[in-house]
Protein backbone atom coordinates (compact mmCIF):
# COMPACT_ATOMS: atom_id res chain seq x y z
CA UNK A 1 0.00 0.00 0.00
CA UNK A 2 1.43 3.19 -0.87
CA UNK A 3 -0.04 5.07 2.51
CA UNK A 4 2.65 3.45 4.36
CA UNK A 5 5.75 5.04 2.79
CA UNK A 6 3.53 8.50 1.98
CA UNK A 7 2.71 8.54 5.82
CA UNK A 8 6.42 7.42 6.36
CA UNK A 9 7.88 10.51 4.41
CA UNK A 10 4.92 12.73 6.38
CA UNK A 11 6.70 11.47 10.15
CA UNK A 12 10.23 12.36 8.47
CA UNK A 13 9.11 15.44 7.68
CA UNK A 14 8.03 16.55 10.81
CA UNK A 15 10.38 14.98 12.81
CA UNK A 16 12.88 17.32 10.94
CA UNK A 17 10.46 20.02 11.37
CA UNK A 18 11.16 19.30 15.31
CA UNK A 19 14.63 19.49 14.64
CA UNK A 20 14.30 23.29 13.43
CA UNK A 21 11.68 23.91 16.58
CA UNK A 22 14.07 22.24 18.86
CA UNK A 23 17.11 24.91 17.62
CA UNK A 24 15.12 27.86 17.59
CA UNK A 25 14.42 27.25 20.70
CA UNK A 26 17.67 26.13 22.41
CA UNK A 27 19.05 29.55 20.64
CA UNK A 28 16.61 31.74 22.74
CA UNK A 29 19.07 33.66 24.44
CA UNK A 30 21.98 33.51 21.94
CA UNK A 31 22.80 36.52 20.95
CA UNK A 32 22.18 38.02 17.28
CA UNK A 33 20.32 35.10 16.64
CA UNK A 34 18.22 34.34 13.90
CA UNK A 35 15.62 31.70 13.85
CA UNK A 36 14.51 29.27 11.18
CA UNK A 37 11.56 27.81 9.75
CA UNK A 38 11.00 24.22 8.19
CA UNK A 39 9.75 24.42 4.46
CA UNK A 40 8.50 21.61 2.83
CA UNK A 41 6.70 20.61 -0.65
CA UNK A 42 4.56 17.63 -2.54
CA UNK A 43 6.61 14.86 -4.26
CA UNK A 44 5.90 13.00 -6.71
CA UNK A 45 2.77 12.40 -8.62
CA UNK A 46 1.47 8.75 -10.35
CA UNK A 47 -0.94 9.46 -12.73
CA UNK A 48 -3.88 6.52 -12.97
CA UNK A 49 -5.56 8.60 -15.40
CA UNK A 50 -3.98 11.35 -16.86
CA UNK A 51 -6.14 14.81 -16.73
CA UNK A 52 -6.69 15.67 -20.59
CA UNK A 53 -6.23 12.22 -22.21
CA UNK A 54 -9.29 10.90 -24.82
CA UNK A 55 -11.81 9.21 -23.28
CA UNK A 56 -13.73 8.34 -26.39
CA UNK A 57 -13.72 8.00 -30.03
CA UNK A 58 -16.09 11.08 -30.04
CA UNK A 59 -13.29 13.47 -28.99
CA UNK A 60 -14.31 14.16 -25.04
CA UNK A 61 -11.55 14.62 -22.54
CA UNK A 62 -10.60 13.12 -18.91
CA UNK A 63 -11.35 16.61 -17.25
CA UNK A 64 -9.77 15.84 -14.23
CA UNK A 65 -8.03 12.50 -14.00
CA UNK A 66 -6.96 10.31 -10.99
CA UNK A 67 -3.05 11.46 -9.72
CA UNK A 68 -2.13 9.76 -6.50
CA UNK A 69 0.49 11.93 -4.08
CA UNK A 70 3.76 10.45 -2.97
CA UNK A 71 4.17 12.19 0.28
CA UNK A 72 6.36 14.71 1.22
CA UNK A 73 9.84 16.38 1.07
CA UNK A 74 11.85 19.11 2.18
CA UNK A 75 12.43 22.21 0.37
CA UNK A 76 14.40 24.46 2.75
CA UNK A 77 14.77 25.85 6.11
CA UNK A 78 14.25 29.66 5.28
CA UNK A 79 15.96 31.96 8.11
CA UNK A 80 13.93 34.42 9.13
CA UNK A 81 16.06 37.49 9.18
CA UNK A 82 13.53 40.20 10.96
CA UNK A 83 15.84 42.29 14.03
CA UNK A 84 15.71 41.15 17.08
CA UNK A 85 15.35 43.67 20.71
CA UNK A 86 17.56 45.58 21.66
CA UNK A 87 19.12 45.15 25.41
CA UNK A 88 21.65 47.45 27.33
CA UNK A 89 24.63 45.54 28.46
CA UNK A 90 26.67 48.34 30.05
CA UNK A 91 29.76 47.14 28.27
CA UNK A 92 31.37 49.89 25.64
CA UNK A 93 32.55 47.86 23.37
CA UNK A 94 28.95 45.81 22.94
CA UNK A 95 27.46 47.10 19.61
CA UNK A 96 24.15 46.70 17.83
CA UNK A 97 23.31 47.32 14.64
CA UNK A 98 19.50 48.75 14.18
CA UNK A 99 18.73 48.16 11.28
CA UNK A 100 20.38 46.10 8.60
CA UNK A 101 24.01 45.32 8.27
CA UNK A 102 26.14 42.42 9.01
CA UNK A 103 29.81 42.93 11.15
CA UNK A 104 32.40 41.81 9.39
CA UNK A 105 34.89 39.13 11.27
CA UNK A 106 38.21 38.45 10.03
CA UNK A 107 39.07 34.45 10.73
CA UNK A 108 41.90 33.24 11.46
CA UNK A 109 42.04 31.20 8.15
CA UNK A 110 41.94 34.58 6.48
CA UNK A 111 38.26 34.30 4.95
CA UNK A 112 35.84 36.56 6.15
CA UNK A 113 32.59 35.75 8.16
CA UNK A 114 29.86 37.56 9.37
CA UNK A 115 27.93 38.22 11.95
CA UNK A 116 24.52 40.51 14.03
CA UNK A 117 26.24 39.42 17.38
CA UNK A 118 28.11 42.45 18.53
CA UNK A 119 29.46 41.25 21.98
CA UNK A 120 32.90 42.01 21.61
CA UNK A 121 35.80 43.08 23.68
CA UNK A 122 39.12 43.98 23.52
CA UNK A 123 42.52 41.51 22.61
CA UNK A 124 45.59 41.94 24.94
CA UNK A 125 46.87 43.99 21.93
CA UNK A 126 43.86 46.50 21.92
CA UNK A 127 42.44 45.19 19.17
CA UNK A 128 38.42 44.95 19.03
CA UNK A 129 37.66 41.20 18.75
CA UNK A 130 34.61 38.52 19.05
CA UNK A 131 34.11 36.39 22.39
CA UNK A 132 36.24 33.90 20.61
CA UNK A 133 39.45 36.52 19.75
CA UNK A 134 38.41 37.25 15.89
CA UNK A 135 38.90 40.71 14.79
CA UNK A 136 36.35 42.43 14.14
CA UNK A 137 37.11 44.61 10.63
CA UNK A 138 38.49 46.44 9.54
CA UNK A 139 40.55 45.38 12.65
CA UNK A 140 40.40 48.70 15.40
CA UNK A 141 42.84 48.76 18.24
CA UNK A 142 42.57 50.99 21.12
CA UNK A 143 45.52 53.14 22.34
CA UNK A 144 47.41 51.50 25.56
CA UNK A 145 45.75 54.39 28.31
CA UNK A 146 42.69 55.10 26.69
CA UNK A 147 40.29 55.92 29.67
CA UNK A 148 36.75 55.45 27.81
CA UNK A 149 35.95 54.34 24.28
CA UNK A 150 32.85 56.24 22.45
CA UNK A 151 31.30 54.97 19.29
CA UNK A 152 28.99 56.74 17.60
CA UNK A 153 25.53 56.30 15.15
CA UNK A 154 27.97 56.02 12.33
CA UNK A 155 29.80 53.61 13.38
CA UNK A 156 32.91 55.96 14.38
CA UNK A 157 35.25 54.56 17.15
CA UNK A 158 36.73 57.40 19.54
CA UNK A 159 39.21 57.24 22.34
CA UNK A 160 39.93 59.55 24.97
CA UNK A 161 43.32 59.49 26.48
CA UNK A 162 44.84 60.65 29.59
CA UNK A 163 45.76 64.08 29.99
CA UNK A 164 43.73 65.06 26.33
CA UNK A 165 40.56 65.78 26.34
CA UNK A 166 40.06 65.78 23.06
CA UNK A 167 38.57 62.29 21.46
CA UNK A 168 40.66 60.75 19.43
CA UNK A 169 39.17 58.92 15.93
CA UNK A 170 40.97 55.45 16.21
CA UNK A 171 38.95 53.68 13.36
CA UNK A 172 36.08 53.16 11.66
CA UNK A 173 33.06 50.50 12.07
CA UNK A 174 32.00 49.13 8.96
CA UNK A 175 28.86 47.11 7.93
CA UNK A 176 28.33 44.43 5.08
CA UNK A 177 24.57 43.78 3.64
CA UNK A 178 23.69 40.68 0.89
CA UNK A 179 20.96 40.79 -1.25
CA UNK A 180 19.84 37.36 0.12
CA UNK A 181 20.62 37.45 3.90
CA UNK A 182 18.58 33.86 3.95
CA UNK A 183 20.99 32.38 1.13
CA UNK A 184 24.31 33.07 4.28
CA UNK A 185 25.88 30.06 5.56
CA UNK A 186 25.56 28.93 9.14
CA UNK A 187 28.99 27.71 10.20
CA UNK A 188 28.06 28.41 14.29
CA UNK A 189 29.77 30.69 16.75
CA UNK A 190 27.26 33.02 15.61
CA UNK A 191 29.10 33.63 12.11
CA UNK A 192 27.95 32.93 8.65
CA UNK A 193 29.61 32.63 5.45
CA UNK A 194 29.36 33.83 1.74
CA UNK A 195 27.47 31.82 -0.54
CA UNK A 196 26.41 32.14 -4.35
CA UNK A 197 22.76 32.51 -3.08
CA UNK A 198 23.46 35.44 -0.67
CA UNK A 199 25.05 37.65 -3.33
CA UNK A 200 28.00 39.01 -3.03
CA UNK A 201 29.18 41.29 0.46
CA UNK A 202 28.43 45.00 -0.22
CA UNK A 203 30.29 47.73 2.33
CA UNK A 204 28.97 50.87 3.49
CA UNK A 205 29.11 52.98 6.86
CA UNK A 206 26.37 52.74 9.24
CA UNK A 207 23.76 55.09 8.60
CA UNK A 208 24.22 55.40 4.93
CA UNK A 209 21.37 54.23 2.36
CA UNK A 210 20.51 50.59 3.13
CA UNK A 211 22.67 50.15 6.04
CA UNK A 212 21.59 50.34 10.15
CA UNK A 213 22.60 52.43 12.94
CA UNK A 214 25.50 51.70 15.21
CA UNK A 215 23.95 50.88 19.07
CA UNK A 216 27.26 51.28 21.75
CA UNK A 217 26.42 49.56 24.98
CA UNK A 218 23.52 47.58 23.21
CA UNK A 219 23.23 43.63 21.60
CA UNK A 220 21.02 42.27 19.53
CA UNK A 221 18.89 39.45 21.28
CA UNK A 222 17.18 36.28 19.24
CA UNK A 223 14.76 37.36 17.18
CA UNK A 224 13.01 33.79 18.78
CA UNK A 225 9.34 34.25 19.79
CA UNK A 226 8.58 31.46 22.05
CA UNK A 227 4.90 31.38 22.07
CA UNK A 228 4.96 30.95 18.01
CA UNK A 229 7.29 27.65 18.09
CA UNK A 230 5.46 26.05 21.08
CA UNK A 231 2.55 26.15 18.86
CA UNK A 232 4.38 25.56 15.79
CA UNK A 233 5.86 22.31 17.61
CA UNK A 234 2.07 21.32 19.17
CA UNK A 235 0.85 21.19 15.52
CA UNK A 236 4.22 19.29 14.26
CA UNK A 237 3.64 16.67 17.37
CA UNK A 238 -0.02 16.25 16.30
CA UNK A 239 1.22 16.01 12.35
CA UNK A 240 3.24 13.53 13.23
CA UNK A 241 0.78 11.43 15.53
CA UNK A 242 -1.76 11.81 12.31
CA UNK A 243 0.65 10.07 9.90
CA UNK A 244 1.18 7.35 12.93
CA UNK A 245 -2.30 6.67 12.41
CA UNK A 246 -2.34 6.53 9.07
CA UNK A 247 -0.01 3.87 9.16
CA UNK A 248 -1.13 2.13 11.82
CA UNK A 249 -4.69 2.21 10.12
CA UNK A 250 -3.14 0.96 6.96
CA UNK A 251 -1.48 -1.84 8.61
CA UNK A 252 -4.72 -3.11 10.00
CA UNK A 253 -6.15 -2.96 6.32
CA UNK A 254 -2.70 -5.16 5.07
CA UNK A 255 -3.66 -7.68 7.94
CA UNK A 256 -7.45 -7.65 7.38
CA UNK A 257 -6.85 -8.71 3.45
CA UNK A 258 -4.03 -11.30 4.36
CA UNK A 259 -6.23 -13.17 6.56
CA UNK A 260 -8.78 -13.79 4.20
CA UNK A 261 -9.66 -16.98 4.02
Amino acid sequence: MRSLTTAATGMMAQQMNVEVISHNIANMNTTGFKRQRAEFQDLLYQNVDRMGASSSDAGTIVPTGVQVGLGVQAASTYRITEQGNLIQTGNRYDMAVSGRGYFRIQLPSGEDAYTRAGNFAVSPDGQIVTTDGYTVAPGIAIPQGARDVAINQQGQVQAILDGDPTPQVVGQIELVNFFNEAGLEAVGDNLFLETAASGAATSGTPGSPGFGLIRQGFVETSNVNSVSEITALIQAQRAYEMNARVITASDEMLAASSNLR
